[in-house]
This record gives structure tokens, sequence and C-alpha cells, in this order.
């Protein structure tokens, strides 16, 4: 599946044909390298039902999988979808009539099918999951229960270490142990279902147990409602969302779950209700799984399968460096830049000035930053400007918004804010303590956009006339009162100093010094000392 060069930009869909559901991502990879989902789809279609007894899919089975199939590649074409990538695990792939099954996909729904291993498929799911999260060298675990098999991984940010699958998944051990079960589940046949998946998995658990992770991820249909089913039923106070699931929390759903008949079931709090009847079987994967690695809580992504199989596409292109040489966070901020069609060079320029200027007043002992507010500013300084293809007017607040509502991997809720304020406040309002804006955020917080808007409003005047005309700048102290700004300039800047001049007001009131202005222009040696407005200006030799 090697992806030629995408040069006009291109429409490509990923097909992941499940165990229970099929799944489709659709998205527009533009020329620049940036990709922007156009949809997600997932249908549930039981294609593994009845099939883990005697491995034969049923014919039910394969014609609903065709029609959604063929639904999807439908619609992958009315959005110009020039390469429709599709794949099948554990139910195709353990299914002793899958040629037929992959024959009728031909013939139905136009789609050429990849069978994947195991290990393939744990491989893209970790790829899928991880590139959505900040690791860097920190190992994770990654869970991912599907219908027929579980797969799971240890790796960073930039490598897996561990790639396993298990034949364990929540429609084939509901098929094995709770066949027609219509009535409660009683606590002998689940902890049946545990004793199995613990003699499963026994010696993969010896395995894993080696590594020293720092975090564990589930990702899947099974994962993510158990988590919504913890939030609904037990209603935490303090927990925002359904981000993370617990140990102790999911025990007493589980239990809770269990004492219900399936009619019953169906309508518990937070259930997908197509799920109830596989998703005892799913828990029990999870909990004999946290149980045995010792694992008090697990995080829940919403990547899997089809991300991966995006992100795999991309690293086969000329835009790999996307995926292998930035972090996630830098390529989510670049990402959104480009999808934004932001003025990449301008952006890059004020993000220079603005780190400078961070760096200078840093040394000078002026303020103590934290390590964390250099990489903020960075952000912000990368994008302050992506609300310009909306509306030149208001771009500061088109780019608030647009970065509060991009859900950027890699970013704690209060660092999107933090940045999506830096954006706002690059221009027109200064930060104020009681800015709607800055309510909700904690007092660190606020004090981060007031001081590094400080940096960035200058960084941003800097460079007015969008052509890189001020090279370098650094602060240095004058007097006990006072710090001069000086600018290394390649030719006269106005502009510039006429917008360095409207910032200095904000800047006494932030940093507590009063700011004078220097410019050096490089150009040929021997010319003489001038001045120009407040600013001080002089003529230095280009090296």
């Amino acid at each position: 599946m090697e992806p030629e060069k995408i040069s006009e930009g291109r429409v490509v869909a990923f097909i992941d044909i499940g165990t229970n559901s099929v799944r489709l991502l659709l998205v527009r990879i533009n020329p620049n390298g940036s990709y922007q989902p156009l949809t997600k789809q997932k249908e549930t279609v039981r294609l593994g039902e009845k099939e883990f007894i005697d491995r034969i899919l049923q014919p039910q089975a394969m014609e609903r999988a065709a029609v959604v199939c063929k639904k999807f590649v439908e619609l992958a074409r009315a959005y110009g979808a020039e390469e429709v990538i599709a794949v099948a695990t554990s139910a195709t792939r353990d299914a002793s009539n899958k040629v037929q099954f992959l024959e009728m996909l031909k013939k139905e729904a136009y789609l050429e099918v990849c069978p994947i291993s195991g290990i393939e498929e744990a491989r893209l799911i970790y790829l899928g999951v991880s590139s959505g999260l900040r690791l860097g060298y920190s190992k994770a675990l990654f869970i991912d229960i599907g219908g027929g098999s579980t797969e799971v991984s240890i790796g960073d940010q930039n490598q897996h270490y561990f790639l396993h699958s298990f034949n364990l998944g929540a429609i084939r051990l509901t098929n094995m142990f709770l066949p027609d079960e219509t009535g409660p589940v009683s606590e002998e046949r689940y902890e049946q279902i545990k004793a199995y998946i613990r003699r499963k998995s026994a010696n993969i658990i010896k395995e894993l147990s080696r590594y020293r992770i720092g975090c564990a991820v589930g990702s899947s249909g099974t994962i993510e409602n158990l988590a919504k089913i913890a939030f609904v039923y037990l209603r935490k106070a303090g927990h925002e969302s359904f981000e993370k699931l617990e140990y102790e929390d999911l025990k007493k759903i589980v239990r809770a779950m269990c004492a219900l008949p399936l009619e019953e079931r169906r309508k518990f709090p937070g259930i997908n209700a197509q799920r109830a009847d596989i998703i005892l079987a799913g828990s029990a994967i999870i909990e004999t799984l946290m149980e045995e690695l010792e694992l008090p809580e697990i995080t829940v992504s919403k990547r899997g399968l089809r991300e991966g199989l995006l992100v795999d596409y991309i690293s086969k292109s000329e835009f790999s460096y996307m995926v292998t040489q930035m972090s996630v966070r830098k390529r989510s901020i670049m990402q959104l830049g480009l999808a934004c069609n932001f003025d990449e060079e301008h952006a890059h320029i004020v993000t220079r000035l603005a780190l400078e200027l961070f760096d200078s007043i840093q040394a000078l002992g002026v303020h103590e930053f934290k390590e964390s507010e250099r990489e903020l500013l960075e952000y912000g300084a990368t994008l302050h400007d992506i609300g310009t293809f909306l509306s030149y007017d208001t771009h500061q607040a088109h780019a608030y918004h647009l970065i509060r509502e991009s859900s950027l991997p890699g970013f704690q809720p209060e660092e999107i804010e933090i940045i999506a304020n830096l954006a706002y406040f690059h221009r027109k309002n200064t930060p104020k303590k009681k800015h709607p804006n800055l309510e909700g955020l904690s007092k660190e917080a606020v004090k981060s956009v007031r001081l590094l808007s400080a940096l960035l409003r200058i960084a941003e005047g800097l460079d007015r006339s969008h052509t890189g005309i001020i090279s370098h700048v650094r602060f240095y102290i004058a007097s006990t009162d006072s710090l001069v700004l000086e600018m290394h300039a390649r030719e006269e800047c106005q502009l510039e100093i006429w917008e360095v001049e409207k910032q200095k007001k904000y800047f006494k009131k932030m940093f507590g010094y009063n700011l004078q202005s220097k410019v050096l222009i490089e150009q040929a040696a021997g010319a003489p000392l001038i001045f120009e407005g407040s600013a001080e200006v002089e003529k230095v030799p280009r090296e």
C-alpha cells in the first residue's frame, strides 16, 4: 500500500472491518502535509456472530458487512476519494470461509480488503493511539478489546517494544460462555470467564510485567462504553468526563450489570444498548488484565486501528517527517496551522522573536518562568494569526475559538486554554484578570497568559511588515527600573519601532520595568549613529 506523491492534495478512505463493527475514516490530505478528517462512520454488523464455535462466518453476517462496506465505499467516492485502504481483523482472519467473504466484498462492494495478522493489528492500534498522546520516552501499555481478539502493546512516542494479539474478544467469549444468555449472569459464571482469560494470558502477563510503564491506555468501543457507564451510573464528583476507567468503578458497574437480565441491562445508565449482550465478556477481559497487571486505572482513547492506518499511510508518503521528526504536540500545532492555511513564514519569525525575548528576560532574572511556559508561548506564537482566513478584523477572536475547538492531541485542557488566550490577546485588548476568557482558569494559568502575552505582543509588533526585517532581539538592563530592547534590523524599521512603542505601557505593568528601544541596523561599516523617534538607532557593520 505505497502511497504515491501527495501533490495536489487527495482524499483517502481507511476502512477497518472488525468482528463487531465496520469503521470508516475519510481524510483529505493537503499538499502541505496537513490533513482534515472529512467524516468518521461506524456501523455495528456483528460479523463474528456465532462464528467462533465452528470458525465459519455466517451468511447473514457476511451480507450485513458487505452492505455497510458498499455504503462506505459509495460515501468515500462521493467525497472524491482516490484511494480506499481496507483491512479486516480477527473474525475474517480466523474464518475458514474468508476467501469467499473477500470475494463477496470485491464483487458486491467493489472493495479490495487485506486481512491482517494479530501482530499487525496491534502495531496499527499502537500507531493510531500513540499519535494522540504525549509520551516522550515514557513507556505506555496499550490495550484494545475487539470482538474477536484483544491486542496489547508497549511503546513510547517513537517506537513499540512489544506487540501481542490474544484470541480473546467480547463476541468470542460471549459465544463460548454466554451463548443464549438472556437472564442475569451469576458471579460463578463471570468468574469462570475471568479464569479462562487468566489461563490464556498467563505467559504474556508475565512478559508485560517486566516493563516499567508510566500509564495504561485503552481503546475500542467496549472500553469507551465502560468508561461512559462508570461516569453516568456512579455520577462521580470531580470527574469532568469519561476519559478514565478506574478498576474500583469497573468492579461496581460489572456487578450491577451482571445482576440484571439482558432486556434490563439494555437500559442500564450510559450503556450502548447494542452492546448489552457482549459487554460483560468484554468487561471480564479488561478487569482480568487490570488485576493481573495491577492497574488502578486506564486512560481511554477514542483513537484506534483506522487512525493507525492513516499514520502508517502518511509515514510512507513524502510527509513522513510530520510523523517521524515532530513531537505529538508540535505536530498538533503545525497540523492546525496548516489546515487554516496560516502564513507559515510570519508564524516562524514571530515565534523565534518571542522565544528570544523569553530567553533573554529569563536570563536577566527579571521573572522566573517555568520551562513549560516557554513551550506554550512557542505554540501560541505559531498559531496567533490562524483566524485571518475567516476575517482579518477580528482574527484574534477567530484564532481563540479555532484553537479551543480543535482537540489538540497531546495537550491538557488548561494548556489549550492558555494557547488559545495567547492568540486572542496578541493584539487589541490586553488580558485583564477579570476578562471572561480567563474565567475558570487557575491563578497560575491567568498569570501565564498575562505575562506571556506581553512578550508575544512585542514579538508580533517586531514583524509588523511581515518581511522578517528584525533578525535578532534581546533585553538588557539599563538601570534599576529600565530595560533596553535591542533590535538587530536588516534595514530601516519605523513600522516595527512604532509597534513596540504601543506595548511599553503593558510591558511595564507586567514586568515592572520601563522599556527603551535601541535599533542596530546591519549595513556597511563607518555609518554614523542616528536617532529616530524615541528609539536609538545605530548602524553597525553587517557580519
